[in-house]
């Protein structure tokens, strides 16, 4: 009976061996790219802050209106239309007037110093930033670089599931298990360096993964889906899903990649003026920038702090609003706050703060604030970093193991086990993880239907793959 549960037991480690290679097979190439772009992205603030840094501290004496300074931005761009105001986050900076470019498809940051004179300017597209978030959310390659970093995900956690199983301790010591044997040579570090530090980001990585589902296109759209199917929203939704808006139609503004801001917060959209310029023809006098400005100072919401004039669309492609909107696109986004102020007087007609969300949009606004560092400050920042290093070096540790232990001629796959695997529990969690994970069960139906169709054809493939090809 012993033995019987003895061999069981090997034939499950060395399946779900198997079963580690190929998902780390699949990952570790997006693995490096995702944690490199998304350390990159924890540092946001102090990134855009630097690439700012020609428009800050500039003399205050002789300041001007808010309405000056767009005015100047906007005869700098003959032909551009005012989008929004980004106030300065601190005295002396430049605010950043954002403007559509007279050839409709363009925009510009146009940095407009105290006085109103243009100190500068940036295409939000290809700001560092933006071009990052690009990279971490879509491989530069719209919907379907989505579609692949969805799907490495899924298979993410398969990954860090059966390796947590491997790493298992079963009646050995703790030395290689919570911390490397520096003095068995080199195969056995670098078995320890990947298992130890695979155990130690394990819980990490899995939140990381999880907080970002609600922004890939599948799973995100899916969750959205269902939460219109039971009630469960709450207002418009505060991320993009695959890098599109929740909702169809206009862009949505901010540009956020599955909920990150790409042109500090910027709107990218086209908007209208005709209301705005029927009423001022019928004499009505209309709050201006400035005074919007005014109440927007005077309530401290956290910076970016954004102003959308009247006929602007609302946030991720929701429809224009006959209002002044005040808003804060704070990455923490527990410090979100949306004010909108009427167009004819002035006067706050509606206040909406983070608490104000639906439950479950609160949850996912922790979650995207961890995910992008937000949330604990330069703490939170520094775990981030300090997991995306230990995901580059399970990659590393990962392809050295693999590297060495690889005879030539074959991909170096761990054998198939010779006895019949019994798995119940394991089968459970698969079939609870394809339910949870759309693209992950594709990708299952589509590796059986190669491995049932057409490996037993290609013996050579099945060979080098390790495979055995099914007997004909």
């Amino acid at each position: 009976m012993t033995r019987a549960v003895t061999q069981a037991n090997a034939t499950l480690y060395r399946t779900l061996w198997r079963w580690h290679f190929y998902a780390g097979l699949m990952v570790m190439p997006l693995m490096l790219v995702l944690s490199v772009t998304g350390a990159l992205y924890l540092f946001k603030p102090q990134v855009e802050r630097w690439e700012e840094r020609a428009f800050q501290s500039l003399p205050i004496d002789r300041a001007g209106s808010p309405n000056a300074q767009v005015d100047a931005a906007l005869a700098a761009f003959p032909g551009s239309r005012f989008h929004s105001y980004r106030l300065p986050q601190q005295v002396g900076d430049a605010a950043m007037i954002h403007l559509a470019l007279a050839d409709g498809v363009g925009m510009r940051d146009v940095f407009v110093a105290p006085q109103g004179k243009v100190v500068g300017s940036l295409d939000p597209e290809t700001r560092i930033m933006a071009i990052d978030h690009d990279i971490h959310g879509q491989l530069l390659l719209g919907p379907r670089g989505s579609w692949l970093v969805e799907l490495a995900a899924s298979w993410a956690i398969v990954m860090i599931l059966t390796g947590l199983y491997l790493w298992w301790p079963r009646g050995k010591g703790l030395a290689g298990v919570l911390w490397p044997r520096l003095h068995l040579g080199r195969r056995a570090f670098w078995r320890d360096i990947h298992a130890v530090t695979g155990f130690w980001v394990a819980g990490l990585a899995l939140v990381l993964l999880v907080t970002g589902l609600p922004w890939a296109g599948v799973w995100g759209d899916a969750f959205r889906m269902v939460r219109q199917q039971f009630g469960l929203v709450q207002g418009a939704q505060d991320w993009t899903t695959g890098g599109k808006a929740a909702t169809e139609g206009v862009a949505a503004s901010g540009g956020e990649h599955a909920g990150h801001d790409m042109s500090g917060g910027g709107i990218h959209a086209e908007h209208d003026h005709a209301a705005m310029l029927r009423m001022q023809a019928s004499g009505i006098a209309l709050p201006s920038l400035a005074q919007i400005v005014a109440k927007a100072q005077a309530e401290h919401l956290a910076f970016p702090v954004v102003i959308v004039p009247p006929g602007a669309p609302g946030r991720f492609g929701a429809a224009p609003e006959m209002a002044w909107t005040v808003r804060s696109d704070a990455q923490n986004r527990p410090l979100r706050a949306t004010l909108r102020y009427d167009m004819a007087t002035g006067q706050e007609v509606s206040r909406e703060g983070f608490a104000d969300k639906h439950a479950i949009d609160r949850v996912v606004g922790y979650g995207v604030a961890w995910h992008e560092g937000a949330l604990f400050g330069w703490v939170n920042q520094l775990i981030g970093l300090l997991t995306a290093l230990m995901l580059v070096t399970l990659v590393v540790s990962g392809f050295i193991l693999w590297r060495r232990r690889r005879p030539d001629g074959v991909l170096g796959a761990p054998p198939v086990a010779r006895m019949p695997t019994r798995m119940r529990g394991v089968l459970a969690l698969t079939l609870l993880l394809a339910v949870l994970l759309p693209l992950f069960a594709a990708s299952l139906i589509l590796l059986w239907l190669v491995e049932r169709l057409l490996l037993p054809h290609m013996p050579r493939l099945s060979h080098w793959l390790g495979v055995q090809p099914a007997a004909r």
